[in-house]
This record gives C-alpha cells, sequence and structure tokens, in this order.
C-alpha cells in the first residue's frame, strides 16, 4: 500500500462537479492498494500519517504532526500510485488490488483515519474525480508500507 501526503492549506474533491469532500489546514492522502495488501498495510500507514511531524513548528522546523496541529485529512484512492512504467512508454497497473477488495480496504484505511481523532473527508472510490489541492511548502512525500523496518 502506498500513501503520498501533500501537506495542503486547504483541498477539495469533487465528482460531476459537487464537492464531495473539503479540509482545511492538513494533509491531501492519495492511497494506491496493490493486490496482496492487507489491513495490516493500513494498520502500519494510518499511525505514520497521523504522527509525522511535517507541519512546521513556531521556528519552521518540520515539529509537528497533524495530531499536533489538529489537522485534516482528504483521503482519495489512486490506483495510478501502483503504476509500472520500466517497460514502453504505457503504464501498467497489473500490481493494484482488484476494485471490490481495494474499495473494502480503503473503507478500512478511512475508518483507521477516522479513529486517529482528525476530521477525514474522502472522495468517492472508482469515480472521476477533480483533486483541487493547495499545497504548503510545497511539501510532498510518499509512505510504502512494504517499505518499513
Amino acid at each position: 500500500m502506498k500513501a503520498l501526503l501533500q501537506r495542503v492549506t486547504g483541498a477539495s474533491v469533487s465528482v460531476g462537479g459537487e464537492v464531495v469532500g473539503r479540509i482545511g489546514r492538513g494533509l491531501v492522502v492519495l492511497v494506491g492498494i496493490a493486490s496482496g495488501d492487507t489491513e495490516k498495510d493500513a494498520n502500519y500507514l494510518v499511525p505514520k500519517i497521523a504522527n509525522l511531524r511535517i507541519f512546521p513548528d513556531d521556528e519552521g522546523r518540520f515539529n509537528l504532526s497533524a495530531l499536533d496541529i489538529n489537522g485534516d485529512l482528504l483521503v482519495v484512492s489512486q490506483f495510478t500510485l501502483l503504476a509500472d512504467t520500466r517497460k514502453g512508454r504505457r503504464p501498467s497497473f497489473v500490481e493494484a488490488a482488484p476494485p471490490a477488495e481495494a474499495e473494502e480496504l480503503f473503507g478500512r484505511f478511512v475508518e483507521q483515519a477516522q479513529a486517529t481523532g482528525l476530521k477525514v473527508e474522502t472522495g468517492r472510490f472508482q469515480q472521476y474525480m477533480q483533486v483541487e489541492i493547495h499545497n504548503n511548502g510545497p511539501v510532498t512525500i510518499l509512505l510504502d508500507s512494504k517499505e518499513k523496518l
């Protein structure tokens, strides 16, 4: 499971022109679910995301987490994070989990994120979405549950 984090001052996600999720200061979390991922992957990533110190303190240092600042999370499923571009010019997505499996695990990921106490908004699974991101910094960090120690 991969999660691409973007520190934002605000963000929203729309489907068919309707805003379905909106946050203020916090993190946009784009989540890619691979075949073979389990709830253990979410168990690793969600606390990592909530506690990752990537917000500035009064001296401008990365010392505060989303929990510390009571930030918001906008969680959006994005299978394209699993793109394999090693061959040819068209990405392959064979590593992405099948939609039914991915949707269930994405739901569990969102439930765990909500359990942190942070405000959590989402897009709509398997829908074409417009995501508006006001990246702050910019700060963008990729987490991969397969790379944990």
